[in-house]
Protein backbone atom coordinates (compact mmCIF):
# COMPACT_ATOMS: atom_id res chain seq x y z
CA UNK A 1 0.00 0.00 0.00
CA UNK A 2 1.06 3.31 -0.82
CA UNK A 3 -1.52 5.61 0.62
CA UNK A 4 -2.94 4.60 4.24
CA UNK A 5 -6.68 4.48 3.96
CA UNK A 6 -8.64 5.25 7.86
CA UNK A 7 -9.57 2.65 9.89
CA UNK A 8 -12.32 2.76 12.44
CA UNK A 9 -12.43 0.03 15.27
CA UNK A 10 -15.70 -0.95 16.82
CA UNK A 11 -17.28 -2.83 19.91
CA UNK A 12 -17.76 -5.98 21.28
CA UNK A 13 -17.88 -9.29 19.40
CA UNK A 14 -17.13 -7.34 16.01
CA UNK A 15 -14.44 -5.80 17.71
CA UNK A 16 -13.09 -9.31 18.34
CA UNK A 17 -13.51 -10.52 14.97
CA UNK A 18 -11.97 -7.31 13.58
CA UNK A 19 -8.71 -8.31 15.22
CA UNK A 20 -8.56 -12.20 13.87
CA UNK A 21 -8.77 -10.89 10.08
CA UNK A 22 -6.29 -8.70 10.22
CA UNK A 23 -4.33 -11.02 11.51
CA UNK A 24 -5.27 -14.39 9.94
CA UNK A 25 -6.31 -12.39 6.29
CA UNK A 26 -4.68 -9.21 6.13
CA UNK A 27 -1.13 -8.74 7.96
CA UNK A 28 0.38 -12.26 6.05
CA UNK A 29 -0.45 -10.79 2.70
CA UNK A 30 0.07 -6.78 2.18
CA UNK A 31 1.88 -4.26 3.79
CA UNK A 32 -1.26 -2.77 5.43
CA UNK A 33 -1.41 1.06 6.01
CA UNK A 34 -4.02 2.54 8.40
CA UNK A 35 -4.76 5.66 10.09
CA UNK A 36 -6.12 4.09 13.25
CA UNK A 37 -9.28 5.60 15.39
CA UNK A 38 -10.54 3.72 18.08
CA UNK A 39 -14.53 3.86 18.03
CA UNK A 40 -15.05 2.13 20.32
CA UNK A 41 -17.29 2.72 23.16
CA UNK A 42 -15.12 3.61 26.17
CA UNK A 43 -12.69 5.88 23.93
CA UNK A 44 -15.23 7.71 22.41
CA UNK A 45 -16.41 8.43 25.90
CA UNK A 46 -13.10 9.24 27.22
CA UNK A 47 -12.72 12.14 24.34
CA UNK A 48 -16.31 13.23 24.63
CA UNK A 49 -16.76 12.00 20.93
CA UNK A 50 -13.87 14.08 19.21
CA UNK A 51 -12.38 10.76 17.99
CA UNK A 52 -15.70 9.95 15.65
CA UNK A 53 -14.94 13.34 14.52
CA UNK A 54 -11.34 12.86 13.83
CA UNK A 55 -12.11 9.66 12.44
CA UNK A 56 -14.79 11.77 9.72
CA UNK A 57 -11.99 14.37 9.25
CA UNK A 58 -9.39 11.60 8.32
CA UNK A 59 -11.45 9.95 5.89
CA UNK A 60 -12.31 13.19 4.09
CA UNK A 61 -8.51 13.59 3.95
CA UNK A 62 -7.72 10.00 2.92
CA UNK A 63 -10.90 9.30 0.63
CA UNK A 64 -11.46 5.59 1.73
CA UNK A 65 -12.27 4.36 4.86
CA UNK A 66 -13.19 1.14 6.78
CA UNK A 67 -15.00 0.72 10.03
CA UNK A 68 -16.24 -1.76 12.66
CA UNK A 69 -19.27 -2.27 14.17
CA UNK A 70 -20.19 0.46 16.92
CA UNK A 71 -22.58 0.60 20.02
CA UNK A 72 -25.14 3.64 19.91
CA UNK A 73 -25.74 3.90 23.62
CA UNK A 74 -29.71 3.54 25.40
CA UNK A 75 -29.98 3.76 28.77
CA UNK A 76 -28.57 0.05 30.06
CA UNK A 77 -25.42 1.16 27.73
CA UNK A 78 -24.95 4.41 29.94
CA UNK A 79 -24.99 2.16 32.87
CA UNK A 80 -22.90 -0.90 31.50
CA UNK A 81 -19.89 1.32 30.07
CA UNK A 82 -20.68 4.47 32.92
CA UNK A 83 -21.13 7.02 30.30
CA UNK A 84 -20.87 10.94 30.36
CA UNK A 85 -23.65 11.12 28.20
CA UNK A 86 -26.07 8.92 25.65
CA UNK A 87 -23.54 9.77 23.05
CA UNK A 88 -25.22 9.85 19.37
CA UNK A 89 -24.68 6.88 16.25
CA UNK A 90 -21.10 7.35 15.20
CA UNK A 91 -22.76 6.08 11.84
CA UNK A 92 -24.66 9.00 11.91
CA UNK A 93 -22.04 11.31 13.18
CA UNK A 94 -20.30 10.25 9.72
CA UNK A 95 -22.95 10.46 7.19
CA UNK A 96 -23.56 13.56 8.41
CA UNK A 97 -19.74 14.91 8.29
CA UNK A 98 -19.81 13.19 4.53
CA UNK A 99 -22.99 13.93 3.47
CA UNK A 100 -23.04 10.74 2.16
CA UNK A 101 -25.55 7.95 0.70
CA UNK A 102 -25.56 4.32 2.20
CA UNK A 103 -25.39 1.76 -0.99
CA UNK A 104 -25.98 -2.13 0.95
CA UNK A 105 -26.03 -5.32 -1.53
CA UNK A 106 -26.52 -8.69 -0.67
CA UNK A 107 -23.65 -11.09 -0.73
CA UNK A 108 -24.53 -14.17 -3.14
CA UNK A 109 -23.52 -17.70 -2.26
CA UNK A 110 -24.56 -20.69 -3.66
CA UNK A 111 -26.36 -22.69 -0.88
CA UNK A 112 -28.23 -19.33 0.43
CA UNK A 113 -31.07 -18.83 -2.14
CA UNK A 114 -33.15 -15.74 -1.75
CA UNK A 115 -36.65 -16.04 0.01
CA UNK A 116 -37.80 -14.19 -3.27
CA UNK A 117 -37.21 -17.32 -6.16
CA UNK A 118 -36.86 -15.33 -9.14
CA UNK A 119 -34.17 -12.72 -7.45
CA UNK A 120 -31.01 -13.77 -9.52
CA UNK A 121 -28.84 -10.99 -9.07
CA UNK A 122 -28.20 -8.38 -6.17
CA UNK A 123 -30.08 -5.71 -5.72
CA UNK A 124 -28.32 -2.65 -3.82
CA UNK A 125 -30.36 -0.56 -1.61
CA UNK A 126 -29.38 3.34 -1.74
CA UNK A 127 -30.68 5.22 1.47
CA UNK A 128 -30.29 8.78 1.61
CA UNK A 129 -29.05 9.35 5.40
CA UNK A 130 -30.43 12.87 5.64
CA UNK A 131 -33.36 14.18 7.35
CA UNK A 132 -37.01 13.03 7.44
CA UNK A 133 -38.46 11.26 10.35
CA UNK A 134 -34.60 10.84 11.85
CA UNK A 135 -34.04 14.47 12.77
CA UNK A 136 -38.07 14.87 13.59
CA UNK A 137 -39.75 17.31 15.96
CA UNK A 138 -42.75 15.68 18.25
CA UNK A 139 -45.57 17.31 20.10
CA UNK A 140 -48.16 14.63 22.23
CA UNK A 141 -51.16 16.98 21.63
CA UNK A 142 -52.82 17.49 25.30
CA UNK A 143 -56.33 18.39 24.07
CA UNK A 144 -58.47 20.72 21.89
CA UNK A 145 -56.66 23.23 19.76
CA UNK A 146 -54.87 24.50 16.50
CA UNK A 147 -51.65 23.03 15.22
CA UNK A 148 -49.77 25.02 13.03
CA UNK A 149 -46.90 24.62 10.42
CA UNK A 150 -45.25 28.13 10.43
CA UNK A 151 -42.01 29.04 8.96
CA UNK A 152 -40.52 32.16 9.80
CA UNK A 153 -37.82 33.92 7.04
CA UNK A 154 -34.99 35.66 7.72
CA UNK A 155 -36.55 39.08 6.88
CA UNK A 156 -39.19 38.09 9.12
CA UNK A 157 -41.78 37.11 6.85
CA UNK A 158 -44.23 34.33 7.43
CA UNK A 159 -45.71 31.27 5.56
CA UNK A 160 -48.45 29.88 7.50
CA UNK A 161 -50.90 26.55 7.17
CA UNK A 162 -52.93 24.79 9.62
CA UNK A 163 -51.70 21.34 10.08
CA UNK A 164 -55.14 20.31 11.86
CA UNK A 165 -57.69 21.15 14.39
CA UNK A 166 -57.99 18.97 16.91
CA UNK A 167 -61.26 18.00 19.03
CA UNK A 168 -59.07 16.39 21.68
CA UNK A 169 -55.73 14.47 22.28
CA UNK A 170 -53.13 13.43 19.63
CA UNK A 171 -49.57 13.90 18.07
CA UNK A 172 -48.23 15.72 15.99
CA UNK A 173 -44.71 15.58 14.09
CA UNK A 174 -42.27 17.87 11.93
CA UNK A 175 -39.81 16.53 9.58
CA UNK A 176 -37.44 18.44 6.97
CA UNK A 177 -34.78 17.90 4.47
CA UNK A 178 -32.78 20.27 2.31
CA UNK A 179 -32.61 20.87 -1.62
CA UNK A 180 -28.39 20.67 -1.11
CA UNK A 181 -28.61 17.48 0.70
CA UNK A 182 -31.05 15.70 -1.87
CA UNK A 183 -28.96 17.06 -4.53
CA UNK A 184 -26.11 15.15 -3.01
CA UNK A 185 -28.57 12.44 -2.31
CA UNK A 186 -28.94 12.31 -6.39
CA UNK A 187 -25.60 12.96 -7.58
CA UNK A 188 -24.40 9.96 -5.49
CA UNK A 189 -26.85 7.47 -6.69
CA UNK A 190 -26.11 8.22 -10.12
CA UNK A 191 -21.74 8.24 -9.97
CA UNK A 192 -22.69 5.21 -8.19
CA UNK A 193 -24.50 3.46 -11.01
CA UNK A 194 -22.29 4.66 -13.65
CA UNK A 195 -19.38 3.18 -11.35
CA UNK A 196 -21.65 -0.29 -11.18
CA UNK A 197 -23.38 -0.10 -13.95
CA UNK A 198 -26.54 -0.48 -13.10
CA UNK A 199 -29.71 0.85 -13.61
CA UNK A 200 -31.44 2.83 -11.17
CA UNK A 201 -34.77 3.04 -9.70
CA UNK A 202 -36.16 5.86 -7.73
CA UNK A 203 -39.10 6.05 -5.41
CA UNK A 204 -41.29 8.66 -2.95
CA UNK A 205 -44.70 8.91 -2.68
CA UNK A 206 -45.33 12.42 -4.54
CA UNK A 207 -49.49 11.84 -5.48
CA UNK A 208 -49.55 12.21 -1.71
CA UNK A 209 -46.97 14.43 -0.23
CA UNK A 210 -47.43 17.16 -3.39
CA UNK A 211 -44.52 19.64 -2.16
CA UNK A 212 -42.22 17.53 0.12
CA UNK A 213 -41.59 14.05 -1.70
CA UNK A 214 -42.15 16.00 -5.12
CA UNK A 215 -39.11 17.98 -4.65
CA UNK A 216 -37.33 15.02 -4.40
CA UNK A 217 -38.42 13.73 -7.35
CA UNK A 218 -37.55 17.14 -9.00
CA UNK A 219 -34.60 17.57 -7.91
CA UNK A 220 -33.65 13.90 -9.52
CA UNK A 221 -35.33 14.65 -12.91
CA UNK A 222 -33.23 18.22 -12.83
CA UNK A 223 -30.17 16.77 -12.25
CA UNK A 224 -30.42 13.59 -13.98
CA UNK A 225 -31.70 15.94 -17.18
CA UNK A 226 -28.74 18.09 -16.85
CA UNK A 227 -25.52 16.34 -16.10
CA UNK A 228 -25.90 12.36 -16.14
CA UNK A 229 -28.24 11.60 -18.63
CA UNK A 230 -26.27 10.99 -21.42
CA UNK A 231 -23.57 9.82 -19.35
CA UNK A 232 -26.38 6.94 -18.73
CA UNK A 233 -27.32 6.59 -22.39
CA UNK A 234 -23.52 5.82 -23.62
CA UNK A 235 -23.12 3.11 -20.30
CA UNK A 236 -26.38 1.98 -21.53
CA UNK A 237 -28.12 1.92 -18.55
CA UNK A 238 -31.51 3.57 -17.63
CA UNK A 239 -32.85 5.43 -14.75
CA UNK A 240 -36.46 5.66 -14.08
CA UNK A 241 -38.95 7.53 -11.15
CA UNK A 242 -41.98 5.65 -9.82
CA UNK A 243 -44.36 5.29 -6.88
CA UNK A 244 -43.03 3.82 -4.12
CA UNK A 245 -45.93 1.26 -3.43
CA UNK A 246 -45.21 0.23 -7.26
CA UNK A 247 -41.60 -0.14 -6.44
CA UNK A 248 -42.23 -2.16 -4.12
CA UNK A 249 -44.22 -4.91 -6.32
CA UNK A 250 -41.70 -4.56 -8.97
CA UNK A 251 -39.00 -5.44 -6.78
CA UNK A 252 -40.98 -8.57 -6.03
CA UNK A 253 -40.88 -10.00 -9.84
CA UNK A 254 -37.74 -8.31 -10.81
CA UNK A 255 -34.45 -10.36 -10.96
CA UNK A 256 -32.75 -8.24 -9.23
CA UNK A 257 -29.25 -6.91 -10.51
CA UNK A 258 -30.55 -2.97 -10.11
CA UNK A 259 -29.83 0.32 -7.55
CA UNK A 260 -33.28 1.07 -5.75
CA UNK A 261 -32.35 4.24 -4.36
CA UNK A 262 -34.98 5.20 -1.19
CA UNK A 263 -35.48 8.27 1.64
CA UNK A 264 -34.11 7.84 4.43
CA UNK A 265 -37.09 5.75 6.40
CA UNK A 266 -38.19 3.75 3.14
CA UNK A 267 -34.20 2.90 2.77
CA UNK A 268 -33.90 1.47 6.60
CA UNK A 269 -37.16 -0.52 6.10
CA UNK A 270 -36.45 -1.85 2.92
CA UNK A 271 -32.80 -2.30 3.48
CA UNK A 272 -33.59 -4.87 5.95
CA UNK A 273 -36.53 -6.36 3.70
CA UNK A 274 -34.02 -6.78 0.90
CA UNK A 275 -31.16 -8.62 3.21
CA UNK A 276 -33.57 -10.97 4.80
CA UNK A 277 -34.68 -11.95 1.93
CA UNK A 278 -31.41 -12.47 0.62
CA UNK A 279 -30.51 -14.54 3.18
CA UNK A 280 -28.80 -12.52 6.50
CA UNK A 281 -27.80 -9.10 7.38
CA UNK A 282 -24.37 -10.61 7.81
CA UNK A 283 -23.98 -11.39 4.24
CA UNK A 284 -24.51 -7.88 3.32
CA UNK A 285 -21.85 -4.89 2.11
CA UNK A 286 -22.67 -1.25 3.09
CA UNK A 287 -20.67 1.88 1.74
CA UNK A 288 -21.15 5.16 2.69
CA UNK A 289 -20.82 7.36 -0.61
CA UNK A 290 -20.05 11.14 -0.40
CA UNK A 291 -21.27 13.25 -3.60
CA UNK A 292 -17.14 14.32 -4.14
CA UNK A 293 -16.32 10.60 -4.39
CA UNK A 294 -15.26 9.51 -0.62
CA UNK A 295 -15.89 6.06 0.49
CA UNK A 296 -16.16 4.12 3.98
CA UNK A 297 -16.99 0.90 3.77
CA UNK A 298 -18.87 -1.37 7.46
CA UNK A 299 -20.64 -4.18 7.73
CA UNK A 300 -24.59 -3.59 8.03
CA UNK A 301 -25.04 -5.34 10.58
CA UNK A 302 -24.72 -4.34 14.63
CA UNK A 303 -21.87 -5.74 17.03
CA UNK A 304 -23.25 -9.00 18.07
CA UNK A 305 -23.90 -8.23 21.41
CA UNK A 306 -24.88 -12.06 22.42
CA UNK A 307 -22.25 -13.58 21.08
CA UNK A 308 -19.66 -11.11 22.89
CA UNK A 309 -21.25 -11.84 26.06
CA UNK A 310 -20.88 -15.45 25.62
CA UNK A 311 -17.60 -15.07 24.32
CA UNK A 312 -16.51 -13.17 27.58
CA UNK A 313 -18.15 -16.41 29.50
CA UNK A 314 -15.18 -18.40 28.25
CA UNK A 315 -17.93 -19.71 25.63
CA UNK A 316 -17.38 -20.96 21.77
CA UNK A 317 -19.43 -18.60 19.43
CA UNK A 318 -19.97 -18.98 15.79
CA UNK A 319 -20.05 -15.28 14.81
CA UNK A 320 -20.52 -14.82 10.94
CA UNK A 321 -17.95 -12.36 10.04
CA UNK A 322 -18.47 -12.46 6.23
CA UNK A 323 -19.73 -8.51 6.19
CA UNK A 324 -16.79 -7.39 8.05
CA UNK A 325 -14.29 -9.32 5.53
CA UNK A 326 -16.53 -7.87 2.87
CA UNK A 327 -15.60 -4.12 4.17
CA UNK A 328 -11.94 -4.50 4.48
CA UNK A 329 -12.03 -5.94 0.76
CA UNK A 330 -14.35 -2.78 -0.27
CA UNK A 331 -11.81 -0.41 1.04
CA UNK A 332 -8.88 -2.24 0.23
CA UNK A 333 -9.89 -2.37 -3.83
CA UNK A 334 -10.99 0.99 -3.53
CA UNK A 335 -7.58 2.21 -2.01
CA UNK A 336 -6.23 0.32 -4.95
CA UNK A 337 -8.15 1.49 -7.82
CA UNK A 338 -7.38 5.48 -6.69
CA UNK A 339 -3.44 4.26 -5.98
CA UNK A 340 -3.43 2.26 -9.05
CA UNK A 341 -2.31 -0.25 -7.01
CA UNK A 342 -3.59 -3.59 -9.32
CA UNK A 343 -2.04 -5.67 -6.80
CA UNK A 344 -4.25 -4.64 -4.00
CA UNK A 345 -7.26 -4.75 -5.87
CA UNK A 346 -6.44 -8.35 -7.05
CA UNK A 347 -6.04 -9.24 -3.19
CA UNK A 348 -9.08 -8.37 -2.27
CA UNK A 349 -10.53 -10.07 -5.36
CA UNK A 350 -8.86 -13.03 -4.38
CA UNK A 351 -9.77 -12.60 -0.33
CA UNK A 352 -13.62 -12.44 -1.41
CA UNK A 353 -13.29 -15.35 -3.71
CA UNK A 354 -11.84 -17.63 -1.10
CA UNK A 355 -14.70 -16.12 1.61
CA UNK A 356 -17.32 -17.50 -0.90
CA UNK A 357 -15.56 -20.71 -2.24
CA UNK A 358 -15.06 -21.75 1.79
CA UNK A 359 -19.08 -21.53 2.42
CA UNK A 360 -19.76 -23.07 -0.97
CA UNK A 361 -17.72 -25.91 0.11
CA UNK A 362 -20.13 -26.51 3.30
CA UNK A 363 -17.82 -24.67 5.83
CA UNK A 364 -19.65 -22.01 7.50
CA UNK A 365 -20.94 -20.26 10.23
CA UNK A 366 -23.71 -21.38 12.40
CA UNK A 367 -26.33 -18.97 11.22
CA UNK A 368 -25.91 -20.16 7.86
CA UNK A 369 -25.71 -23.53 8.17
CA UNK A 370 -29.77 -22.85 9.32
CA UNK A 371 -30.70 -21.65 6.16
CA UNK A 372 -28.46 -23.44 3.74
CA UNK A 373 -29.97 -25.73 0.79
CA UNK A 374 -26.23 -27.66 0.66
CA UNK A 375 -25.80 -31.19 2.76
CA UNK A 376 -23.25 -32.54 5.02
CA UNK A 377 -22.33 -28.80 6.06
CA UNK A 378 -19.36 -28.23 8.78
CA UNK A 379 -20.39 -25.70 11.66
CA UNK A 380 -17.11 -23.80 12.45
CA UNK A 381 -16.44 -21.09 15.41
CA UNK A 382 -15.56 -17.92 14.97
CA UNK A 383 -12.23 -18.12 14.89
CA UNK A 384 -12.14 -21.47 12.79
CA UNK A 385 -14.52 -20.08 10.40
CA UNK A 386 -11.47 -17.19 9.66
CA UNK A 387 -8.67 -19.72 9.27
CA UNK A 388 -10.58 -21.77 7.00
CA UNK A 389 -10.88 -18.98 4.91
CA UNK A 390 -7.26 -18.47 5.19
CA UNK A 391 -6.88 -22.02 4.06
CA UNK A 392 -8.66 -21.32 1.45
CA UNK A 393 -6.93 -18.55 0.38
CA UNK A 394 -3.37 -19.84 0.46
CA UNK A 395 -4.98 -22.32 -2.86
CA UNK A 396 -6.09 -19.62 -4.66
Amino acid sequence: MTTPLVEMDGDEMTRILWKMIKEELLLPYIELKTEYYDLGLACRNETDDQVTIDSAEATKKYGVAVKCATITPNAARMTEYNLKEMWKSPNGTIRAALDGTVFRAPIIVKGIEPCVKNWEKPITLARHAYGDVYKNTEIKVPGAGKAELVFTAADGTQIRETIHEFAGPGILQGIHNTDKSIASFAKACFNYALDTKQDLWFATKDTISKKYDHNFKDIFQEIYDAEYKEKFESAGIEYFYTLIDDAVARVMKAKGGFIWACKNYDGDVMSDMVSSAFGSLAMMTSVLVSPDGVYEYEAAHGTVQRHYYKHLAGEETSTNSVATIFAWTGALRKRGELDGNRDLMAFADKLEKATIQTIEEGKMTKDLALITSLNDVTVLNSENFIKEIRKTLETL
